[in-house]
């Protein structure tokens, strides 16, 4: 704890300085480690214990990732930090680089000590230049203070952390197309097997983790395993935070025990915008499948709950949509976006993202035909499951979705050639 006169001198308006961390026992749980030697397997036993699971969207048990590294293999093994955070709707990683970098820094060190890692990359968007400047500043502090560098704390323990700007593509945010992207190549997925774990970064073994997940590693050990997973559900360790956008009084990040009820956080939220009633909401960033809101409604913010309703928690953006909407026209713009930032590398990908933006399109526009829906159905099952990395299922993931929930105003569409939603003066 710090006291009163150490409050008055710290800059209390720029949380991201190291002096602020510091004051809430920033980087002594890696002090520690360092200190006291603790064994790697009890590290990554604490984090199976948490019930962490990815915060970038697969949901992975983090503790069972590092335990597939062999840590005692010679050689350069390295942690990656995914901070490309690329799924639309999703904001809350630029928010840990901008206003608590020195808890990814700590987290990524600690990380790296226990898969006897010595080095270590953040990827971050090229877009987030504000972001990137903080961790560069956050890294140069905690240079100087010897957190970073050879013999750390003199524990004998090296490590040294580099950022790396990516180009704005979201193909980038899949990890193997990520490492290819530092190593200086194009952008794309690698076949799998072998996994990072076992040929990742420069042909070495490699972890790669989301920001979010990082992060919270020093408040785990701090903590202890089971403080973290009692915050949230089974199957559904911890706190998340939530990005939440769309039709709502006050979007932003929110920070909640998994498990919450999605109730209260539309109402953290500030609720519905002009009181218009709750059409659908997209729960994990544009390639989880729409969920109709009067079921959403019912719904816990976790994994298994969300699963269960068809979709998928992913990366925590979560999309809310009013009865103003049309569903053809927001299923138009996630469809081009898809197609836009297709990598290309696989047949089905690469041209059934084409298919479904056109043929939707074409729906919206007033020119769709009976077979169209059939249509749509047919190319997003010839995607899905059919691709290197995950892509084309998140293409045709929104498809399905639509169509399983909102079938009738597509077929208004091309019934009637105008929207439903116009129609009804909404």
């Amino acid at each position: 704890m710090v006291n009163e006169v150490c409050l008055r001198t710290l800059d209390l308006d720029r949380p991201w300085l190291l002096e602020q961390y510091r004051s809430r026992g920033g980087y002594e749980m890696l002090a520690k480690i360092l200190k006291e030697k603790i064994p790697a397997e009890d590290i990554v036993e604490e984090i199976k214990r948490s019930g962490l699971r990815g915060r970038g969207g697969a949901g992975f048990p983090t503790g069972l990732k590092w335990s597939f590294i062999a840590r005692n293999t010679p050689g350069q093994k390295y942690i990656v930090c995914n901070s490309d955070e690329g799924e639309p709707g999703t904001f809350k990683d630029r928010d840990i680089l901008r206003y608590n970098p020195h808890q990814l820094i700590e987290g990524m060190i600690i990380a790296g000590y226990t898969i006897n890692a010595n080095r270590g990359y953040n990827y971050i968007r090229g877009e987030f230049w504000e972001p990137y400047e903080r961790f560069e500043a956050a890294l140069e502090e905690a240079r100087q203070a010897g957190f970073l560098g050879k013999d750390i704390l003199g524990s004998g323990f090296e490590f040294e952390l580099y950022s790396h700007l990516g180009a704005g593509a979201y193909i980038c945010g899949e990890e193997t197309a990520l490492l290819e992207s530092i190593e200086g190549k194009k952008g794309q997925p690698r076949f799998k097997p072998p996994f990072p774990a076992q040929y990742g970064l420069y042909g070495r073994p490699t972890i790669i983790n989301n920001t979010e997940s990082l992060a919270s590693i020093p408040m785990i050990l701090e903590q202890g395993g089971k403080w973290f997973a009692d915050i949230g559900v089974k199957n559904s360790g911890g706190p998340k935070m939530f990005s939440i956008s769309g039709n709502i009084n006050n979007p932003g990040v929110f920070e909640i025990p998994m498990g919450t009820p999605f109730s209260k956080l539309l109402e953290m939220a500030g609720g519905m915008k002009n009181g218009r009633k709750l059409k659908g909401v997209i729960p994990g960033g544009t390639s989880a499948p729409i969920i109709p809101g009067d079921q959403m409604m019912e719904l816990n913010m976790d994994y298994d709950a969300i699963a269960g309703a068809g979709s998928m928690l992913g990366s925590g953006a979560v999309i809310v949509l009013d009865d103003s909407n049309c569903m053809v026209k927001v299923l138009e713009r996630m469809s081009y976006f898809y197609f836009e930032e297709s990598c290309g590398q696989c047949t089905p990908c690469r041209e059934g993202t084409g298919w479904l933006y056109r043929v939707v399109k074409r729906i919206e526009e007033g020119k769709g035909r009976q077979q169209d829906l059939d249509l749509l159905d047919d190319v997003a099952d010839k995607i899905s499951g059919k691709t290197i990395c995950a892509l084309g299922d998140a293409a045709a993931a929104p498809v399905a979705g639509m169509l399983r929930h909102f079938r009738d105003e597509f077929q208004y569409h091309i019934d009637h050639k105008r929207c439903l939603v116009s129609a009804n003066g909404q």
